[in-house]
């Protein structure tokens, strides 16, 4: 990669898709289902295989350095959980090469020759012998190439205690068989990356086989699955405790809507019973008034019918009165 393809690399994952305002960038985004999610989350197995003896070559989704850093961004503000995507990726790859290592196993145990369970112990031994030492050199080369020379030294000299170690142990299993049986290179396969280690390999061979690029990117691989498990369990159990509490707010919301509308249709129910009391008083209070007015003009009637009769009657008496004289005065 030429000085302006990294330099334009750089800024796209710095700035993302509208650093240039190019809107043709911009008609993918981040979210399509087109996007790789691992290559988003840093851990596409095309991407950190790539060069290797299992280069992948490309990936079949789009790969894009902006998108990477558009999602980013997106990120801080919101959980997109594209963990779960990366997780049923890595897990399908993993899966894979863990069926590919069972076969090669199995192909191992078919070609080379039987031998004894204590044999096969010791030849385990030194196998795990070997492994330590190839790592502890490529620790030790890692460190020197930073500039730590004293922990560079200090992991050499490790190396020497397990070198001891190791040809103590080649001396039990070369005793333990015979001497044409232990030339056969006894061949192991490695439970990471699934390569062939040998039995006779040197430290050269297993320090390039721990400290390469193969072996250190299926590290890499399996430590970002085990973290995007981790992550997806505490994130699905963030989001049925939020579901829980939710479901609980409504229950209450609910509770407390049906105990509000109760308390409504009482109060609702207290008030008609109210209206109805207040509308009997008033109806019983005209009747009385109504009664009360009825009784009132009923006097006054008999009070006028009273008072008339004794009128006519006295009238009555002074025309008879009058009439008497009368006729007494005609004969007189």
């Amino acid at each position: 990669m030429s000085a302006q393809a990294q330099m334009r690399a750089l800024l796209d994952q710095l700035m993302g898709t509208a650093r240039d305002g190019d809107e043709t960038r911009q008609r993918v985004k981040f979210t399509d289902d087109r996007v790789c999610k691992s290559h988003l989350l840093d851990c596409c197995p095309h991407d950190i295989l790539a060069g290797t003896r299992m280069d992948l070559g490309e990936c079949t989704k789009i790969h894009d350095l902006a998108l990477r850093a558009d999602y980013e961004i997106a990120s801080k503000e919101r959980d997109l959980f594209f963990e779960l995507d990366a997780m049923d990726h890595l897990e399908s790859f993993i899966a894979e090469c863990d069926r590919r290592t069972e076969l090669a196993k199995k192909r191992l145990a078919e070609t080379q020759e039987e031998i004894s369970a204590e044999v096969s112990a010791k030849a385990e031994k030194v196998h795990e012998l070997n492994e330590d030492i190839g790592k502890l050199l490529a620790k030790a080369e890692q460190l020197g190439a930073e500039g730590n020379v004293d922990e560079s030294q200090k992991i050499l000299m490790e190396v020497e205690k397990v070198r001891a170690k190791k040809k103590e142990a080649e001396e039990e299993y070369r005793n333990s068989m015979p001497a044409s049986s232990f030339q056969q290179q006894k061949l192991r396969v490695c439970e990471v990356c699934s390569a062939y280690l040998g039995l006779h390999d040197n430290d050269r061979r297993l320090a390039d086989h721990f400290g390469g690029k193969l072996h250190l990117g299926f590290i890499q691989i399996r430590e970002k699955l085990d973290q995007l498990r981790k992550t997806v369990a505490e994130k699905q159990e963030k989001r049925n405790q939020d579901r829980l509490r939710r479901r609980e707010e409504r229950e209450r919301e609910e509770r407390m809507g049906r105990r509000s509308g109760s308390r409504n249709r009482d109060r609702r129910r207290s008030r008609s019973r109210e209206r109805r009391r207040r509308r009997s008083r008033s109806a019983s209070r005209e009747r009385r008034k109504s009664r009360s007015r009825s009784r009132e003009r009923h006097r006054r009637h008999r009070s006028r019918s009273r008072s008339h009769s004794r009128g006519h009657r006295r009238g009555s008496r002074d025309r008879s009165s009058k009439h008497k004289k009368e006729v007494w005065t005609i004969r007189k």
